[in-house]
């Protein structure tokens, strides 16, 4: 009965919708190190107060990444409706990556053109997190008898693992499944599409060693790059296509990412990098140590522990045709694959909004790295979570990062709409 103006509404706070995410590009929160968080969490609680929202702003004091110069400052503003009934939280990261090269506008001017606003942190996520707030403001004036209540969280860090945001707050028991029921993440994922999870991830640290020695007699030292080099070719020899041949049910998008995948990070070897004011030359050394990071991602199909068996089985292949090879291999962080079940209410409410709004039938997606949804699932034990938003991922972190003023306001539809199918009651 109300979807009708529901819509009509949103549509007439469009400039509304515009100004809000032009105001929160406009808060350079660049993560690393973690800016103006306090700022933007300030920004939001002010709005949201005024439109009856009770406000926690939280620090998520101790968590990785909080300091006294860069805190991890996270808002949480609830509206409660007249009647008991569920909760429905919608959850946005406040950082945004570096700017990079390449822009050919102010990343932070939050420029209008064309039916786009550009700007670092439109796409990914701020244009999804201005679409929750109106879609929730506008769902509480039309339907103040609503039951249950309306969560929306600003936090910190997703782009850094999140530990000074969402998993700090569900350690703290604000995703717990007796508090909330229903969460959607407005990330960038198309305006048609529900993510209903993600692939799972280790992160390791492989250190190779070897002898120091002088340049000009590298037989008398032991080179820790070589070894290393040799590993390398390992992986692309056997490992690698083990890993192409390895592919999901689970709807990834891309559909490349359909396959196990293993990224090298970054590989030091030797000598640490010169100033860039030193104008000498190296000196002649053979390298005693070598580090690369490797970043490996796997299917829901696969447990962790054969993960990381693989790998090592791989260094003992090494191993045993290379003298004096040792190394050490150093876990850094570990998520593993989630995803929500394609008949749950949260993800229910949203297709049946998305048919209403756009006349088709949602394409179920899984994302091919991870987000915030890891700690509410394994944190939280909060299993009723999606990511719909508005955006384009393809753009996230791109120069010249843009999202369509008309994606988001079918997006906000959807959310408004989501709100009406879980928070009214038949005969209300």
């Amino acid at each position: 009965m109300h979807s009708d103006k529901l819509r009509a509404e949103i549509r007439k706070r469009e400039d509304d919708l515009v100004a809000l995410t032009r105001d929160l590009i406009r808060i350079p929160t660049l993560n690393p190190p973690g800016e103006h968080y306090r700022d933007i969490c300030a920004f939001l609680e002010k709005r949201l107060a005024a439109r009856g929202f009770q406000c926690q702003m939280i620090r998520a004091e101790g968590a990785r990444g909080d300091s006294s110069r860069y805190p991890r400052w996270n808002l949480i503003a609830r509206r409660e409706g007249r009647l008991p009934g569920e909760t429905v939280h919608f959850n946005s990261h406040i950082d945004v990556v570096e700017v990079g090269r390449g822009w050919t506008v102010d990343p932070f001017e939050g420029l209008v053109s064309d039916g786009r606003i550009y700007g670092r942190g439109a796409c990914d996520m701020k244009g999804g997190l201005a679409a929750s707030i109106i879609a929730a403001e506008v769902f509480a004036d039309m339907i103040p008898g609503f039951a249950g209540a309306i969560e929306i969280s600003a936090t910190a860090d997703e782009e850094t693992g999140g530990y000074g945001g969402v998993a700090y707050l569900a350690e703290h028991g604000h995703f717990s499944p007796e508090r909330v029921q229903h969460v959607i993440i407005p990330e960038p994922l198309n305006k048609d599409r529900i993510c209903l999870g993600h692939r799972g991830v280790w992160w390791a640290e492989l250190e190779t060693y070897g002898a120091i020695g002088h340049g000009s007699m590298p037989f008398l030292g032991d080179c820790a790059v070589r070894h290393m080099g040799a590993v390398i070719s390992e992986m692309e020899t056997s490992l690698f296509p083990a890993l192409a041949a390895k592919t999901t049910e689970m709807p990834v998008v891309p559909p490349g990412a359909r396959q196990s995948t293993l990224n090298i990070n970054s590989v030091h070897g030797g000598q640490e990098e010169l100033p860039e004011d030193f104008t000498g030359f190296p000196a002649p050394v053979v390298p005693d140590s070598c580090r690369i990071v490797i970043d490996r991602r796997f299917l829901i199909e696969e447990k962790l522990d054969e993960v990381k068996q693989e790998f090592r089985d791989l260094l003992a292949k090494v191993g045993a045709e290379r003298p004096k090879f040792t190394f050490d291999l150093r876990d850094m962080h570990e998520v593993q694959p989630t995803m929500t079940e394609p008949d749950a209410p949260v993800v229910r409410a949203v297709a049946a909004a998305v048919a209403e709004t756009q006349g088709v039938t949602p394409e179920y997606v899984v994302s091919p790295g991870t987000y915030d949804q890891k700690h509410i699932d394994r944190i939280g034990r909060m299993k009723n979570c999606i990511a719909y938003g508005p955006g384009i991922l393809d753009l996230a972190h791109q120069p010249d990062e843009w999202i369509g003023i008309e994606d988001m306001l079918v997006s906000t539809e959807v959310m408004a709409l989501t709100l009406q199918s879980l928070l009214t009651r038949d005969d209300h």
